[in-house]
């Protein structure tokens, strides 16, 4: 039975889960693009790609720790991973805010191919957040016996999340016009 402090804090989780993909997806599809005054934004796709290939790495590091039971490895490679999915959030969201998207220009089974990783990767990137902040709540609480739980659907989301992240960057970066 979970006590009244997870209570509150799975209340929290489930308010944050719900609202940075509403959040996200307003910011996508409001009319007018915010101005930023500059071309920094542009760089931002590239940074992506590098934080995304850098989390990548963070969870297999952190999945090879904990088999070897380093707790301590696990945990700072978890973290680490953890830390760049933030910062890749703002990141996404603040280039998603100011700059037209980028319309995939391959053909034939190469598109189907690209919209098939993009649109399993959105779903699964609006799904991730709950099972993500639950296992890393009830790892940073030491409540293993429900982390490893949680960990069996989070964990393979979240690398399929980085993973095709990059996948997806790789394949439209060809398209865009800056």
């Amino acid at each position: 039975m979970e006590n009244s402090q997870d209570k509150g804090i799975i209340k929290w989780i489930t308010g944050i889960a719900i609202a940075v993909p509403v959040v996200v997806a307003v910011l996508l599809f409001m009319p007018a693009k915010l101005d930023l005054a500059t071309e920094w934004v542009y760089f931002l796709p590239h940074l992506n790609a590098v934080i995304n290939s850098a989390a990548t790495v963070a969870l297999i590091m952190g999945l090879i720790f904990i088999k070897q039971k380093n707790i301590i490895l696990h945990r700072a490679s978890m973290t680490a991973a953890f830390g760049l999915g933030a910062i890749f959030l703002v990141s996404y969201v603040i280039y998603h805010a100011s700059a037209e998207s980028t319309s995939f220009g391959g053909e034939g089974l190469i598109k189907s191919i690209y919209y098939f990783i993009l649109i399993t990767h959105i779903i699964l990137a609006a799904v991730a957040l709950f099972p993500i902040l639950l296992a890393y709540y009830y790892g940073y609480t030491d409540q293993r016996q429900k982390h490893k739980k949680v960990v069996k659907f989070a964990y393979p989301i979240w690398l399929y999340v980085t993973v095709s992240g990059v996948l997806v960057y790789l394949m439209i970066s060809p398209y865009y016009n800056f």
